[in-house]
């Protein structure tokens, strides 16, 4: 399929946590793919969206935002993005226009000046700024690095977000389309599932318990009646997150649950059945055999 100038490649969002790179591959998707929160190291894995073009494919990477590392769960999140930055034809740093340049940008754009491929700079969360201040937000932040392009944008509240989605475009070579034209992510359903799961648990919990859960889609049947049966276990690393991730009476677990579930039919448009448990896996996020089994790796 690389007749007639179609053009495809690989780009990925890089930028600090919640600059609202896992909201903006959501909507240039169409699709809920990755999960969002206002908790760092929500974005645990490389996920790719496929956007679907007349003129061409393009493969967008969500990458965990890049800060210094405290655990091999950390090390394995920065790994992760710089990995990313190697196997990609455009490199796209998000900022957020509520922030003034910080070192972390200063720092990522350092990286992208290492990278052989070229970079768009993308101002989000332009809606939450006055719309007299844009110039000058962009223009600090252009200076950064050589960007062959900048847009300031919001990924929640902009009516259309085709300029980017066209110039990325512009600047791929011709070749393959990489997916089918009915793909939207190379991720199988039971990553995103567990992710939409565990996106509750950050909405629903503060102080440590965010980052010290995973979760692991276990069992996945799908019945006669069309009903798929859904066991995953949400992991912790001691014996009291357990009781609060369970809550008072079971209250929060099941709270999680019923969230969970109502994303996860809207995702596989199907009726869910969602059952989780709760184990204690001590200090995961620092025993490598526990990281690879959790599919960090």
């Amino acid at each position: 399929m690389a007749t007639g100038g179609f053009r495809s490649g690989f780009a990925v969002f890089l930028g600090r946590p919640n600059v609202g790179k896992s909201t903006l591959l959501n909507r240039l998707v169409g699709q809920k793919l990755a999960i969002v929160s206002d908790k760092p190291q929500t974005t645990r894995n490389r996920i790719a969206g496929v956007v679907h073009r007349p003129a061409g494919q393009i493969v967008f990477l969500d990458t965990p935002g890049v800060q210094r590392p405290r655990d091999q769960l950390g090390e394995y999140l920065t790994k992760t993005a710089r990995a990313a930055m190697r196997e990609v034809e455009l490199l796209l740093l998000v900022v957020e226009a509520t922030a003034r340049p910080g070192p972390g940008d200063r720092y990522l754009a350092r990286e992208l000046g290492d990278s052989s491929a070229p970079a768009f700079l993308v101002v989000n969360k332009a809606d939450l700024v006055p719309a007299d201040t844009g110039a000058a937000i962009l223009s600090q932040y252009a200076t950064l690095a050589a960007f062959r392009h900048t847009f300031l944008l919001s990924a929640r509240g902009d009516p259309t977000l085709e300029p980017l989605v066209s110039a990325v475009l512009e600047s791929f070579p011709e070749g393959p389309a990489y997916f089918p034209p009915d793909a939207v992510t190379d991720q199988p359903e039971r990553f995103v599932v567990a992710e939409l799961v565990r996106e509750q648990i950050l909405h629903l919990t503060r102080e440590e318990i965010p980052h010290a859960t995973a979760v692991e889609v276990q069992e996945w049947t799908e019945r006669p009646d069309g009903l798929i049966f859904i066991r995953a276990i949400v992991h912790v690393e001691r014996e009291s997150q357990k009781g609060i991730i369970i809550g008072q009476g079971g209250g929060l677990i099941k709270q999680v649950g019923q969230l969970a579930r109502q994303e996860i039919e809207a995702l596989l448009g199907t009726r869910v059945y969602l059952e989780l448990r709760v184990k204690v896996s001590p200090d995961w996020r620092d025993r490598q055999a526990a990281l690879r089994s959790l599919g960090y790796h």
